[in-house]
């Protein structure tokens, strides 16, 4: 794992190499090779100096999830994270020089060994990123770069790294002083062995061991970092509501670490990280945002049997917002894109919009104007139906209508190849009533996008009753090749993600509707760490669309509709208010022109306050619980997996990862509470707040989801 080579002149080169995992990483076996190789070259008299290298594209990419995944106590932690926190410190007091010569990428636990290191050299290639990303899944670093960051750089400039997990570029990690050296990359090893043989005697110490060493920026207690701490403070308060206890433990280290000696500093160090492997939070965003993520991404739930298909041209049905979001992605993925809407000059405007995105992004450095004139050189906007003859795959984008998505589907059919897929982007319409149309229902599937599709990561592939395995297969294709995230569930009114989505507002307006004061509504809805507060999303959504979406459900119900609490609401803004969201200016909030925007204070006059208000506890279970018992009744229904229903969660609304998605979230809380907080509910709502049996099995059992 660990290759050593001595030379004539006394440079030791110690190149990673860890062969039984896709990239070099930290685990057991790798940082025992490591320190083994540094006590072999520590303990030579004939090595000089040491040279911290990788033979693979990247230097190393951090710690093996898989052995942190296994923590469960405080041992096991620091049987995990002491080993190579020991061997770094050991490394930078041996009165040997080390180099870091960075031939790729050094994230979390590869950066910390540079950081170790006496010199820094890295190759100029600007595809390669320098961080500490591990508080983005519920970490910290864990071997001294809580400690040695600070130290070298100054706490300001360290904070955001450590506690956005914001990385670097070569240039930019030179300019930081994260490293000390920038050069070309057939330079690398020979600038890193010259440094060695001609390194002063004071480079073997690090500054921080240095009787005379003063922090760069101001020292812990200097009152401009006794500001920055506190203003740190506060800003993690807003943005986590204290849900998510990494970037308050990373706080934590920097504030109490820098304060001691470095040796003290990565005790305390030790013990955060023990705090937070050891956290139902971090298990929850490991497993979701690694694991799951990564299984999603990689297609595991494709039809084996099914080749893989490749796609060249495309075809999108409607110019709007969301056809020509889609159009963007496609053309920027390489794919050839007819863009068809009933007028020229519409189908141009949809392609206008992506051209506004490329602008933008070159006007900040992103992408070159080749770059921009090669994506839109690839849209073609058209009104003619012969366009698609050679298109692979045909996207609907029209108008939440049946009648409309009817004609377009005919129209289409009549001049695609056979093998092309036609895919519907509804939204709530399901794909078995919009395929009777279809002379080709096994290759009719519905891909739901999320808006704005050039932002949104998350696809929503449903299986008609009449799709075929490989029509699944080869829609999980284009989704990987258009960089979406891709999530396969079977047929059913507004599928899954809108399903379970729509509990979060409509039990906020249910909750209007009882007389809950909007106040602790909205407050309850922050301290969830969901992206926005209910009411608030409503308006940007559009109270309107809600509205019209319930108007559509009672005309596909008829009789059998069953008016829901929320459906009030509604009528009232829309119909009586005409409060139609943010779009007006005039929704559950009012938005004065000069910006921001407020509670509207006429909700009281319409939906007066009850005597009795719930504690915020109460109101934070109700939004939360009610997206999770939809989504176990989805998952009941055989309507989508249990993965797949939290990665939907994530990407789909924004569900908080350290509950590890809306299906985590039962088993974090326990299903025994939960069960009994909802039967609790559901005295009162016993349609929304009825619990399936699925999860009482589960309870009896002592199952859980993960």
């Amino acid at each position: 794992m660990i290759e050593y080579q001595l030379d004539t002149d006394g440079v030791a080169t110690l190149t990673w190499n860890v062969s039984d995992r896709p990239m070099n990483v930290l685990n057991q076996a790798s940082i025992a090779a490591f320190t083994e190789a540094v006590e072999r070259a520590i303990n030579d008299q004939n090595v000089k100096g040491v040279i911290v290298t990788s033979s693979r594209p990247e230097f190393v990419a951090g710690g093996d999830l898989d052995l942190i995944r296994d923590i469960r106590d405080v041992q096991q932690s620091m049987e995990c994270s002491g080993p190579i926190s020991r061997i770094l410190r050991r490394l930078e007091t041996s009165k040997k020089p080390f180099v870091a010569a960075i031939n790729g990428s050094a994230l979390g636990g590869g950066l910390e060994i540079c950081l170790a290191c006496h010199h820094r050299i890295v190759a100029d290639d600007p595809n390669i990123q320098l961080g500490l990303p591990e508080v983005t899944i519920g970490l910290l670093p864990a071997a001294g770069g809580t400690q040695r960051l600070p130290r070298m750089i100054g706490i300001k400039k360290a904070l955001p790294y450590l506690l956005e997990g914001r990385k670097a570029d070569p240039a930019k990690a030179l300019e930081a002083g994260i490293v000390d050296a920038m050069v070309p990359s057939t330079e690398l090893l020979s600038r890193a062995r010259a440094w060695l043989l001609s390194a002063p005697a004071e480079a073997v110490t690090k500054p921080w061991d240095r009787k005379d060493f003063r922090f760069p920026g101001g020292a812990p207690q200097s009152p401009g970092s006794i500001q920055i701490f506190f203003g740190a403070s506060g800003s993690l308060l807003t943005k986590t509501q204290g849900n998510y206890p990494a970037p308050e433990a990373i706080l934590a280290c920097v504030y109490d670490g820098c304060q001691v000696d470095i040796d003290t500093g990565l005790k305390i160090e030790q013990r955060q990280f023990a705090r937070l492997a050891t956290s139902p939070s971090t298990k929850n965003m490991i497993r979701i945002l690694f694991y799951d993520m990564n299984d999603a991404n990689r297609l595991a739930g494709r039809p084996k049997e099914v080749p893989k298909r490749s796609f060249k041209k495309i075809a999108i049905l409607g110019a709007g917002m969301m056809g020509a979001g889609l159009a963007h992605v496609a053309s920027m993925a390489g794919l050839e894109v007819v863009l068809l809407d009933v007028s020229k000059d519409a189908a141009e405007k949809g392609k206008a919009y992506g051209a506004k995105i490329l602008e933008g992004q070159v006007a900040r450095g992103r992408i070159s104007e080749s770059v921009r004139d090669t994506a839109l050189g690839r849209v073609v906007p058209t009104t003619n139906y012969a366009d698609l003859s050679d298109c692979d795959l045909v996207i609907e984008a029209v108008f939440e209508d049946r009648a409309i998505k009817a004609e377009v589907t005919r129209k289409a059919e009549a001049e695609i190849r056979d093998d092309a897929i036609f895919a519907s982007n509804t939204s709530t319409l399901p794909i078995g009533g919009l395929a009777t149309v279809s002379k080709r229902p096994a290759r009719f599937v519905g891909m739901h996008f999320f808006s704005p599709a050039e932002k949104m990561p998350l696809v929503e592939i449903i299986r008609g009753a009449g799709t075929s395995d490989e029509t699944i297969a080869e829609a999980l294709d284009f989704a990987k090749r258009i960089r979406k995230t891709p999530i396969v569930v079977n047929d059913c009114p507004s599928f899954y993600a809108n399903r379970a989505f729509a509990m979060y507002p409509y039990e906020a307006m249910t909750m209007l509707a009882e007389g809950v004061n909007p106040n602790l509504i909205e407050n309850a809805g922050r301290m969830t760490a969901m992206p926005m507060p209910p009411l608030a999303l409503i308006d940007e959504v559009s109270v309107e669309l809600l509205y019209k979406a319930m108007k559509q459900a009672r005309a596909d119900q008829g009789n059998s509709y069953q008016t829901q609490p929320q459906d009030t609401i509604l009528i009232t803004m829309v119909e009586q208010l005409k409060r139609l969201g943010r779009k007006t200016g005039r929704g559950f909030y009012d938005y004065p022109s000069d910006g921001g925007r407020k509670l509207w204070t006429g909700l009281a006059d319409h939906f007066p306050l009850a005597t009795r208000q719930p504690n915020v506890e109460e109101v934070r279970e109700r939004l939360m619980y009610s997206q999770s018992l939809e989504a176990a009744r989805c998952v009941a229904e055989g309507i989508v997996s249990v993965r797949d229903a939290d990665i939907g969660s994530l990407l789909g609304w924004g569900f908080p990862s350290f509950l590890g998605g809306v299906l985590g979230q039962i088993d974090t809380v326990g299903l025994p509470r939960m069960i009994a907080a909802c039967d609790r509910l559901a005295e009162q709502m016993p349609e929304r707040y009825a619990v399936p049996q699925i999860l009482r099995d589960m309870a009896a059992s002592g199952r859980t989801f993960h």
